[in-house]
């Protein structure tokens, strides 16, 4: 089994675009440019905080000269396209575990010799394709190559095969207890108030102890650390159970209009991943929420329909949602936060009409094929190039992302010229 692994993904993706950033210290920040939630390894080496606050770190980034960025995620999410597009050629099967995660399968030569000469080459290959520096972490099970591959970004220069060692057991004993993937922090606490402070005692330990503790979870955990495979390759995602997207907005909300507006555009978007997922959803959920930092009494509220039919389809998406903005909208209690929660999902190619469906199965084909074609348009031509009404042309609640970056792998405009001249 092997763990590759984005050294850094969101700032590395960043240099990507500007090497001039290679070797600087530089951090990436959250929705509304709010907290620190990437680092490059020169950030860490001055000790600055994950999820710290942008005004807490301020003096301490202008003091070193940290370079700032506000989260791209259209940049991350191709570039990790890319990545996993780059793996899926040099491995047998691939499992896409996060963004910048990749579980894989590759076998061991006949001899039963090492695999680290061949994670250098697919480190070197990624790195010279896309410029994004990765980890590779080789063991017999999923959890030692997870652990494997944090040995190699400690120890090894970005590549170890645990599985190669003669003796894994001193490797195991320098990995903490609450490093050990799948190891919660109050499971963590719980092991190490039994002496169990590493995963070679986490291995070694009474699994009648642990059972009951951490039940047949815990247990597949434990056999994994001693190389027995428990955890297969999933090639194939699970269906999703539901669906969300919500944002905070750049500056309050205390109004009808633009509430509405908000919740258009998350809609869209939930329905658009709907389709993306060949999923229909019965039941959506919107929900909003205050800031419980800005003097006044917290508010939350949410309100829920049910579709007489699953959809996909944008329109009937909206058609329930906005009336429900009404609803969650109080006098005197700016909003900070809106989201859309689609539950209910079933199969796209399984739906079964009534006698009091809206609309005839005919007139539910065409809505699909129009559905498929705004999403083509959105893909060849950007985000947003056929957008709905109800979402607005240039709305003030959008997210502040005052140190964006460009997007040069997704939008023509933003491809650097280069002259060739002379």
């Amino acid at each position: 089994m092997v763990l590759i692994d984005g050294n850094n993904f969101y700032a590395s993706c960043e240099a990507v675009l500007e090497p001039g950033l290679r070797g600087l210290p530089l951090v990436v920040l959250s929705n509304n440019d709010g907290c620190i939630v990437a680092r490059s390894a020169e950030a860490r080496a001055l000790g600055i905080p994950m999820g710290i606050p942008l005004f807490q770190a301020r003096p301490l980034l202008e003091r070193h000269g940290v370079v700032v960025r506000s989260s791209n995620y259209a940049l991350y999410a191709d570039m990790s396209r890319r990545l996993m597009t780059t793996l899926a050629w040099w491995v047998e099967a691939l499992e896409i575990y996060s963004i910048d995660e990749a579980f894989a399968l590759m076998a061991r030569p006949a001899d039963g010799g090492d695999l680290s000469a061949w994670g250098r080459a697919l480190r070197a290959a990624v790195l010279r394709q896309l410029g994004l520096p990765v980890a590779v972490g080789i063991g017999p099970t999923k959890v030692l190559a997870k652990l494997a591959n944090r040995l190699a970004k400690r120890h090894q220069h970005g590549v170890f095969d645990l599985g190669a060692v003669a003796d894994p057991d001193p490797w195991l004993a320098s990995m903490p207890v609450d490093e050990v993937w799948g190891i919660g922090r109050q499971l963590a606490r719980w092991c190490r108030l039994r002496g169990v402070a590493t995963a070679l005692a986490l291995r070694d330990m009474p699994t009648a102890t642990l059972r009951q503790k951490a039940g047949v979870v815990g247990v597949r955990l434990q056999q994994e650390l001693a190389g027995i495979a428990c955890l297969p390759l999933k090639t194939a995602p699970p269906a999703k159970r539901e669906t969300c997207v919500s944002r905070s907005f750049s500056e309050p909300i205390c109004e009808l209009a633009p509430l509405r507006e908000a919740i258009a555009t998350y809609v869209s978007r939930a329905a658009e991943k709907l389709r993306q997922q060949r999923q229909r959803a019965r039941l959506l959920t919107v929900f909003v929420r205050s800031s419980p930092f800005n003097g006044t009494s917290f508010y939350r509220n949410a309100a829920s329909v049910e579709l007489p039919l699953p959809s996909n389809d944008t329109a009937v998406l909206l058609a329930a949602a906005l009336p429900l903005a009404s609803q969650l909208l109080r006098p005197h209690k700016p909003l900070q936060k809106a989201g859309v929660l689609l539950q209910g999902l079933e199969p796209y190619e399984i739906l079964q009409h009534h006698l009091f469906a809206p609309l005839p199965w005919e007139q539910q084909q065409r809505r699909d094929v129009l559905m498929a074609t705004i999403d083509r348009l959105n893909r060849r031509y950007g985000a947003g190039t056929v957008r709905w009404a109800a979402c607005g042309l240039r709305p003030s609640w959008t997210m502040r992302r005052q140190r964006l970056s460009g997007a040069a792998t997704t939008c023509l405009e933003a491809i650097p010229n280069v002259d060739a001249a002379g």
